[in-house]
């Protein structure tokens, strides 16, 4: 046994941003397209511009909308938008409310540009397929398809971000399909391109804890679901994981679950009694 995997879970904190697809238009204009709503749109919504230009006016604030941008709308605001220089197509979503959007800290009101047009157009595309030819679970489809536009745009940003440090990625995937090997730290400083101190602090910044104690994590985690789910016995489990030895591991194990892993495996073998939850 390398490792054992280790459940991927959710935070409990997490909670779903409310989310309704309302309507999409593919709208390719000239120099006559003009539209006036003194009132504001009736939900939010996102222009998604990928050929030609276009100048929105929310209220006294006013976008020029070129090829390969989007913008995120509220509702309820004053707005006049027109094309420019005789072309403009465009993509126009609604949905409600605006708290996806907000979640995914994406700016409303302000022209963004995107290098996955390509991407965003298929997903727009896809939208009005299932719209046309509504095959069953049609509806489910294009609300889970209008998020994932909306999730594509708000990654792309969140990679220019100053705390994700996508530069990170590959070193955390690594570690994670390589449970209970050695923390190769040079490896990875000179992998991510950055200096030893400045890879510990964004590690730190992205993860809470340092290489070292991250992988720690997973080693107890793994030897946890190996507890659960094996027959393999603490001495097996703690070599497999490449822990210094048997009583290393059972003391960082008690530290970390509050238990020995004879007496974690120990307990799992014991009826619940009535009235434990299920």
């Amino acid at each position: 046994m390398a490792y054992m995997n280790i459940p991927y879970l959710l935070d409990d904190g997490f909670a779903i941003p409310a989310f309704r697809f309302r309507s999409i238009w593919k709208v390719q204009a000239n120099d006559s397209y003009q539209v006036t709503n003194a009132q504001g749109f009736e939900w939010p919504g996102i222009f998604v511009t990928y050929e030609g230009k276009g100048v929105l006016k929310l209220a006294d604030a006013s976008s020029d909308l070129h090829a390969g941008t989007y913008i995120i709308v509220p509702n309820g605001v004053p707005c006049v938008y027109q094309c420019l220089d005789g072309d403009w197509k465009f993509y126009f979503l609604h949905f409600d409310p605006l708290d996806m959007p907000h979640q995914l800290e994406m700016p409303t009101g302000k022209p963004v540009t995107t290098a996955n047009m390509p991407e965003a157009i298929r997903l727009c595309e896809r939208l009005i397929d299932s719209l046309i030819v509504r095959p069953v679970g049609y509806g489910i489809s294009v609300h889970l398809c209008a998020q994932e536009l909306l999730l594509l745009l708000a990654r792309e940003q969140a990679a220019y971000g100053q705390s994700r440090h996508p530069e990170l990625d590959d070193i955390l995937y690594y570690m994670h399909q390589h449970i209970g090997r050695p923390v190769p730290i040079d490896a990875f400083v000179r992998q991510s391109g950055l200096s030893r101190t400045v890879f510990y602090a964004r590690f730190r910044d992205r993860t809470g804890m340092s290489p070292n104690r991250y992988m720690q994590e997973l080693k107890l985690s793994s030897a946890k679901a190996s507890l659960e789910t094996t027959s393999l016995s603490i001495k097996e489990i703690a070599a497999s994981l490449q822990f210094y030895d048997e009583f290393h591991f059972s003391k960082l194990f008690k530290q970390r679950y509050g238990a020995s892993p004879r007496d974690y495996r120990q307990r799992l073998k014991q009826p619940q009694s009535e009235g434990d939850d299920a």
